[in-house]
């Protein structure tokens, strides 16, 4: 049993109660990650970040709380303490997907979305991965996506010579259809960076979303995002789409709300993923 003096001792001024032992936690790319094991014999877990971006656990923590208040919508799990530097949060113990657990997922994000936002966006900026996310509200999901999600990567990409001026005119002739071919539904309440790694399958078929970009947008982000690394069993699909029906033609517009996602990752990982995005969009030549 180990224990990390400095970790222990930040948890503790926290939470108030004492860490018995640390454990350090794999797989995170921003962030790391500790599991706690507390003196009232929970178990926790602490992702810290030195030198975060203002507010960055803050922002987190309340889309953990925001995505909470939906009824039977999507698990999160229990906010315990937040700082400017570390979010502690309750321990999920993980297995392997079912389709029980598949079909509990799809109803449960089915429910969240139907739950529904204020506006396009938010009412406070925030993160996704480690890159500035900006919510502020706009009248459309067109305008919103085009301003708030498509554009602002567009432009680092370009800047920073990861995107060929060929596929960033591409790009940008895709995301000038989205207002036409949009089907007309009021905002859904979005995860926002809803892909596999970002979702734990937990025990008795209990499922729990970790690491929202939360605001509020079109269903059918959230759903694209899931398909865009795989990872989901075809059940939780098929008992979203059994729970709240898609619009027809959801098939042809996932390429195009997998642009964002691809534009992040042209970011923050390189320009791979610039080709990935062109492939995708060919039909809008």
């Amino acid at each position: 049993m180990t224990r990390q003096p400095a970790v222990a001792g930040r948890a503790e001024q926290l939470l108030g109660s004492s860490v018995i032992s640390t454990a350090p936690v794999a797989g995170g790319d921003v962030s790391s990650a500790v599991k706690l094991r507390l003196s009232s014999g929970r178990t926790a877990f602490l992702k810290s970040l030195t030198q975060a971006p203002p507010h960055f656990f803050e922002r987190e923590a309340a889309g953990l709380r925001w995505l909470a208040e939906a009824d039977d919508g999507v698990a999160t799990p229990d906010v315990l303490a937040v700082d400017s530097d570390c979010l502690i949060l309750g321990w999920v113990e993980t297995t392997r997907p079912g389709q029980d657990a598949a079909s509990a997922f799809g109803r449960a994000l089915a429910r969240t979305h139907l739950t529904g936002a204020p506006s396009w966006g938010a009412d406070a900026d925030g993160y996704i991965g480690r890159l500035p996310l900006g919510n502020q509200p706009l009248p459309t999901w067109a305008e919103f996506y085009v301003e708030r999600r498509v554009t602002p990567y567009l432009r680092v990409a370009r800047d920073k010579g990861l995107i060929a001026a060929a596929d960033a005119d591409l790009i940008e002739r895709a995301a000038a259809r989205v207002g036409e071919i949009v089907p007309d539904e009021p905002a859904s309440r979005l995860h926002g960076d809803l892909w596999n790694g970002n979702v734990l399958w937990g025990q008795e078929d209990r499922v729990v979303v970790i690491d929202p970009a939360a605001y509020g947008g079109h269903r059918e982000v959230d759903l694209a995002m899931m398909r865009l690394f795989g990872g989901f069993p075809a059940a939780a699909y098929a008992a979203y789409d059994e729970a709240f029906p898609l619009a027809p033609g959801h098939e042809d517009r996932v390429d195009l709300w997998q642009l964002y996602p691809l534009l992040v990752h042209v970011v923050l990982f390189g320009g791979g993923y610039a080709g990935q995005a062109r492939r995708a969009l060919a039909r809008y030549r």
